[in-house]
């Protein structure tokens, strides 16, 4: 727990995730509000109240969650607070709070007819799965205010909202613009870089998005805001982030000339180029790492590096 500033202190909260513990914030103004709400588990529960208290203040002090994001170590506690009446986000985290079993569907199919596209071998199908598996550890609910870029936090006009889609398709940061504070949830980590993951386009559109080109555009968005100080969702506080985001950005540069170099003489398949990439992790982190790869081949199509074919449904890359 770490009191920043007389309007902001920073709750650490425990997660079973490999990424480890998880930041939200609680921010005083006309409204009390929580940003982001760890992840749905005995031992975070245990962890808000306890800070809570040592802030002065109990879970019914609460009156407004906002999130960044809808990754369940960000939505899992939405349920626990008495008071609650207002959730805030990107309006495509409320499929997630309502477990919208269309969406659902829409999901999985997704992924099933893009892994077998990408070349995945049946008996990795499986994987797929998964996808519903950490559900039990988010919470359940409904929006009741949608924001988007240029907004202002209701209860809190010092904070505008900046859409950061990249890392999720529902990703949304807080800009303080008074003293360049940015509440970033996972768009922007010291320690790691944010895996941009692949998600299904919305329901009754064909083309999906590109995650890792969104993600590296509002990097770049993000040097032109002012930003002095950055509160992530992981990790330390940040205050560099005009030397980190170029690093991030010449190292995602560095592993496309990687991917570049392995179809110069060949066409390879995506599932093919994951394995060469990702040789020790491709089995057991299917989805993380496809997602990473189909990142890099957007990135080296974009610039006009490498082309595509589908050959009998199958896709393949083939350097220019």
């Amino acid at each position: 727990m770490k009191v920043l500033n007389q309007t902001i202190s920073q709750i650490t909260i425990p997660t079973p995730f490999a990424v480890g513990d998880v930041h939200v914030y609680l921010i005083k103004g006309d409204t009390m509000s929580l940003v982001d709400a760890g992840v749905k588990t005995k031992q975070a529960w245990e962890a808000v109240q306890t800070q809570l208290k040592e802030l002065g203040y109990f879970p019914n002090d609460i009156e407004q969650i906002i999130l960044t994001h809808h990754h369940p170590d960000h939505i899992g506690l939405i349920e626990e607070f008495p008071r609650v009446e207002s959730i805030i986000a990107h309006e495509d985290l409320n499929a997630w709070l309502t477990r919208d079993e269309t969406f659902f569907q829409h999901y999985e199919n997704f992924f099933k007819d893009f892994f077998i596209t990408c070349g995945v071998p049946e008996k990795y199908l499986s994987i797929i799965d998964k996808l519903h598996g950490q559900l039990n550890l988010a919470g359940r609910g409904n929006l009741t205010s949608i924001i988007n870029e240029g907004d202002y936090l209701p209860g809190h006009p010092e904070w505008q909202v900046v859409e950061t889609a990249g890392h999720a398709q529902s990703h949304l940061s807080f800009l303080r613009q008074s003293d360049g504070l940015f509440i970033g949830g996972d768009h922007i980590l010291k320690h790691i870089s944010s895996n941009p993951l692949l998600e299904p386009p919305p329901l009754g559109e064909q083309k999906r998005p590109k995650p890792l080109l969104q993600y590296r555009n509002n990097l770049q968005k993000c040097l032109t805001l002012g930003i002095q100080q950055v509160l992530p969702g992981h990790g330390s506080i940040i205050d560099n982030i005009d030397e980190l985001i170029p690093t991030r950005l010449s190292r995602q540069e560095q592993r496309a000339k990687k991917v570049l170099t392995l179809l110069e003489n060949t066409s390879m398949t995506p599932f093919q180029v994951t394995q060469k990439l990702f040789p020790k992790r491709y089995e057991t982190q299917l989805d993380l790492t496809l997602s990473e790869t189909t990142g890099q081949l957007d990135f080296l199509e974009s610039q006009g590096l490498i082309q595509q074919e589908v050959i009998e449904g199958i896709l393949s890359y083939h350097a220019v």
